[in-house]
């Protein structure tokens, strides 16, 4: 038997729960590269009467970006391409770190008409407001009959 230089644990670090979590490709998404952690990072605040969330978007054009709301969800979606044409005739890129491509992100906002939400695209954030919605009351009763 050989001596060991490590000791009998010395893995158990490496090899905890959250190593199976780990993605492959550390600090990088396929999707969106290395820099898609920072795409469409949101505040929410809470006023007395709606929720404002501001969406970061830098480098987007407001027509670049759309906002829908169906069956409850409010969901934002941006996408932006690069002209290959128009890189050709400017010369030759040694490195490019513009983003090209699309995200979305999604909120559970309730019962809500899209006349109610207001948005404003200013200085790559897009602000939206939301109305607070009234509370609807419970039944007090919290007896459920059983049949048979």
């Amino acid at each position: 038997m050989l001596p060991s230089m490590f000791g009998e644990n010395s893995f158990d670090d490496f090899f905890d729960d959250d190593f199976f979590r780990m993605p492959p490709w550390p600090g990088r998404d396929p999707l969106y590269g290395k820099r898609g952690k920072n795409l469409m990072k949101t505040d929410v605040r809470e006023t007395e009467s709606s929720y404002e969330l501001d969406v970061d978007l830098p480098g987007f054009k407001k027509d670049e970006i759309r906002v829908d709301l169906q069956d409850g969800y409010l969901t934002i979606q941006a996408a932006k391409g690069l002209d290959k044409d128009q890189q050709d005739k400017e010369g030759r890129y040694i490195r490019q770190e513009r983003y090209a491509g699309a995200c979305s992100r999604s909120f559970y906002v309730g019962d809500m008409e899209p006349d109610q939400v207001s948005a404003k695209y200013e200085d790559g954030i897009l602000k939206l407001s939301l109305p607070k919605q009234d509370k609807k009351e419970l039944p007090k009763q919290s007896t459920i009959a059983i049949e048979g």
